[in-house]
């Protein structure tokens, strides 16, 4: 007997999928009662999203800060090796999404389920193979974990993202015009104000308040206008970048190797959107479509990532910053523009946190009794907000908070755990030797840039609080 077969729901496992994720909360499944379907009964016949609400979603669930920490990454690899190597990042990671939803599409058809989470998956695909299925429980367990990881390290950047730019925004208020064609090149801090770390703490009671709401639906609509502001800012910080590359353009090709795992903590934490491929595969009216709304929507967000960091890094070039935002000028307009990403950082964090939230929570509710599980909800939801603001405070480096959000979690769910899925759910169809190897290929160079890129972000958080400590010692004496 498999270990799927004595799961019992509602027994309240710390990780279990019963959960609905943040795409259930904004897209709920159909009314009317559901029945299990094969593989061949999902191609179609049913309600659901369609093609473009699915790419539209796809986007939403790929575009966000890590975008805007791109032209660092670039200057960390080079002009010639950073959008070569975001480019076949990208390829990989679009692969490794099919991958994932090949084996889970296999797996619903061999489990005569109608769908399938990311954790199941793993679970199922562990069952697959005989001295793994025994254990196939904690692959679910694996899996979501890194998504709790994940989700809850999206929140430290949101916190770190935030303060830095609003606190930008506020020490240059004086001295901000609505003259944009005399602004300088960079935001002028003419008006210091307190640590960034501060801002976090003021941002805190409306983050506490913000995941008190209960249905992420009486979001929706904040949620539609967050994102076609965050699209106008990204439109006004496209034109103002291509318009200001000065010539000539002398920039290294090839970045210090040291900064190269930096690169791909802050590239792989752009392009984990994978979270969110089977959720919307599941609810597409017609699941034989979303292949291609899956590549379309990726090329999309490719092209973006490549255009960005290298139009970035080649208008602001060795003073690039960590948001391509703390770089803009001295007007009106684009400090606005920041104030509008915010805002839509902002909303986002709702959603984010409500992937931790519905894993870690109901089975800690459960066990107190019906007067309490409303104030014990709320107490758990403001006390796992607070441990993101800490862990935020203890690492204030916007860069380096997602170089290593990026290496540590990204890294296993993008690019190590789809080719390991893909060879425990088809080794006994007679899998091509070459197509083992790359995906044992891939699944090193995941582990690698996890190694390398984790131990670089430390030490890069420690030389830096080092130094920040001195100069606070320095400012006192």
């Amino acid at each position: 007997m498999s270990s799927s077969d004595l799961d019992i729901p509602g027994e309240g496992s710390f990780f279990t999928d019963q959960h609905p994720s943040e795409m259930d909360a904004l897209c709920p499944p159909p009314p009317g009662p559901s029945r299990p379907q094969r593989h061949y009964e999902r191609m179609g016949e049913r309600t659901g999203t369609s093609f473009c609400q699915t790419l539209i979603h796809l986007l939403k669930g790929n575009i966000g800060t890590g975008l805007l920490g791109l032209p660092l990454a670039v200057k960390n690899a080079g002009l010639l090796v950073g959008p070569i190597s975001l480019l076949v990042m990208g390829l990989i990671a679009i692969h490794c999404m099919r991958l994932l939803v090949r084996c889970a599409n296999h797996l619903c058809g061999r489990m005569d389920r109608p769908s399938m989470t990311y954790g199941e998956a793993m679970q199922y695909g562990m069952e697959n193979v005989s001295w793994l299925r025994r254990h196939s429980h904690c692959g679910k367990q694996t899996v979501n974990l890194f998504l709790i990881i994940t989700q809850l390290g999206f929140c430290c950047v949101y916190f770190v993202f935030l303060s830095d730019n609003i606190k930008q925004v506020v020490e240059s208020a004086n001295a901000t015009t609505f003259n944009c064609q005399n602004a300088t090149n960079q935001t002028d801090v003419l008006v210091p104000s307190f640590d960034s770390r501060l801002y976090m703490l003021c941002f805190l009671p409306p983050f506490i308040l913000l995941v008190f709401i209960p249905n992420l639906k009486y979001l929706a609509p904040m949620s539609l206008i967050a994102n076609l502001v965050m699209s106008a800012s990204l439109v006004l910080i496209y034109i103002y970048s291509i318009m200001n590359i000065r010539y000539p353009i002398d920039l290294p090709k090839v970045g210090r190797g040291k900064d190269y795992p930096l690169f791909f903590g802050t590239a792989i934490f752009a392009f984990e959107g994978i979270g969110v491929v089977l959720p919307l595969e599941n609810k597409m009216q017609k699941p034989h479509t979303f292949i291609p709304a899956l590549y379309l929507g990726m090329s999309i967000v490719t092209f973006l990532y490549i255009s960005l960091g290298t139009i970035g890094y080649m208008c602001f070039k060795e003073h690039i910053s960590g948001s391509i935002t703390l770089n803009l000028p001295n007007c009106w307009t684009y400090q606005a523009v920041k104030l509008l990403y915010c805002f839509g950082i902002f909303i986002t964090f709702a959603l984010q946190f409500y992937v931790p939230a519905e894993i870690l929570l109901p089975s800690l509710v459960a066990r107190v009794t019906e007067r309490w599980k409303k104030t014990v909800d709320l107490l758990l939801r403001a006390l796992l907000v607070v441990f993101t603001c800490a862990l935020a405070i203890l690492i204030p480096e916007l860069d380096l908070v997602i170089s290593l959000v990026g290496s540590v979690s990204s890294s296993f769910l993008a690019l190590i755990f789809p080719p390991i899925l893909e060879i425990m759910t088809f080794h006994r169809e007679g899998m091509s030797p070459l197509v083992i190897l790359k995906n044992i290929l891939i699944s090193l160079v995941g582990f690698v840039g996890f190694v390398t890129g984790t131990y670089i972000a430390f030490e890069q958080i420690v030389a830096r609080n080092a130094l920040r400590a001195t100069d606070s010692s320095s400012a006192v004496h």
